[in-house]
């Protein structure tokens, strides 16, 4: 049985659930990040958007960017034990319309009509990876990062039962957005070792280029994670109702009422 986490973007799944990942390696089972917006766009152009982005950075070109983050996506991954795959589809600040215009000059907004079909066409890909015994563990979506909804949507094209987890950092800056998204959800903690913990801020700290836009500081960042274990008790996933349970050994129970 593998555990597959679908990551949007090259930091999600470690940022979300970088502990449990440590944990459930460590017990050995075989856990893999895929990473579905991490493609290399074939244009050098750039929007104004993306350029900024870039400065923020401090990368110049896409293929720079995404070079980068991949090769600090394979040392989180590393950091966690987990095995790591990387999709072809573009990040919204790269996606073109059909005449060449960009999409989106912001990254919190609803998908595009134009994009209606990438949520079936991110699942076929992730349906053609799968084998039947995997287990899929995607983000719910909070803080409406365009990006975090479409892979959502994909994953529940798949029809097979998922685990949920909480986008992180948008969790700790919007936890009023939690209860929509986990609405006729039930919710399971799972406990996080005392050395996931650590690892898990690690791995965190392994996306050199993208955690200091994510916290004031590594401290901040810390302290973040450690008040989220200790407020939640561990880490939380949530499953539709009628639905089951996570063991640290991916064993499942039926939840009770």
């Amino acid at each position: 049985m593998r555990w597959i986490y679908l990551s949007p973007h090259l930091d999600d799944a470690a940022l979300s659930a970088g502990g449990w990942i440590y944990d459930q390696t460590r017990a050995g089972i075989p856990v893999e990040i895929w990473t579905i917006m991490c493609g290399v766009p074939k244009t050098k152009k750039l929007s104004p958007f993306a350029k900024y982005l870039h400065d923020q950075w401090g990368m110049k070109t896409a293929r720079q960017v995404v070079g980068g983050r991949r090769i600090e996506d394979k040392h989180a991954a590393a950091i966690l034990g987990a095995k790591t795959r990387h999709f072809d589809f573009y990040d919204c600040i790269y996606r073109q319309d059909a005449n060449g215009g960009w999409l989106y000059s912001t990254i919190f907004v609803d998908p595009l009509p134009g994009e209606a079909d990438l949520p079936r066409r991110i699942a076929d890909s992730i349906a053609a990876r799968l084998k039947p015994d995997d287990e899929l563990v995607c983000q719910l979506g909070i803080g409406k990062h365009v990006d975090h909804v479409i892979v959502r949507r994909a994953a529940e094209l798949l029809g097979r039962p998922l685990y949920y987890a909480a986008d992180i950092p948008y969790l700790f800056n919007q936890p009023e957005h939690l209860k929509p998204n986990t609405a006729g959800m039930k919710k399971k903690v799972e406990r996080v070792s005392k050395a996931g913990l650590s690892a898990w801020k690690e791995a965190v700290l392994a996306y050199e280029s993208q955690v200091g836009g994510l916290f004031k500081n590594p401290l901040a960042m810390r302290k973040a994670f450690n008040t989220y274990c200790l407020s939640m008790g561990g880490m939380a996933f949530w499953r539709k109702i009628r639905s089951y349970s996570i063991g640290i050994l991916g064993l499942e129970a039926p939840l009770k009422s």
